[in-house]
């Protein structure tokens, strides 16, 4: 009872100076530039003898280039092309695409996975950096087969 007392002997500029930080902090979340963006989408197969494309478009919005590894899974057996890892330099001014070409005659769940790696020689000078947070990013679509 006693904590309601308080609240309601607070000042008018007390409760100001409280509304300003909480309107000031929400807006700096706001300006946190993300780490990635990821844009996954999955042709459709007409019949089981058609290949079925991923296509995976990443971006970042950070300043600093990093090397990533991208990568696709499944929760059920997919051969051919499906198993190909790509790895590549991503940057502001750079984003990236890969693609993938499988055949398969089940339904799928697909998750595309993008890994942040320490690993030199692939973007110039080795100025690459590895976020503090999270150092992989997935997406998941469903394949329906034909």
């Amino acid at each position: 009872m006693r904590l309601f007392q308080l609240l309601f002997r607070a000042s008018p500029a007390a409760l100001l100076l409280v509304l300003c930080l909480q309107l000031g902090s929400n807006k700096a979340q706001e300006n946190t530039p993300r780490i990635m963006i990821m844009d996954f989408q999955l042709s459709r197969a007409e019949d089981e003898k058609q290949e079925v494309t991923a296509d995976l478009s990443v971006k970042t919005e950070l300043k600093e280039c990093m090397v990533v590894k991208a990568y696709l899974n499944s929760n059920v057996h997919i051969e051919s092309g499906f198993n190909f890892k790509y790895t590549a330099c991503l940057c502001e001014e750079n984003p990236r695409h890969f693609f993938w070409d499988f055949k398969t005659s089940s339904n799928a769940s697909i998750a595309a996975v993008v890994d942040i790696v320490r690993e030199l020689g692939i973007c110039p000078d080795n100025d690459a950096v590895i976020p503090i947070r999270a150092n992989r990013f997935y997406t998941v679509k469903t394949l329906r087969a034909a």
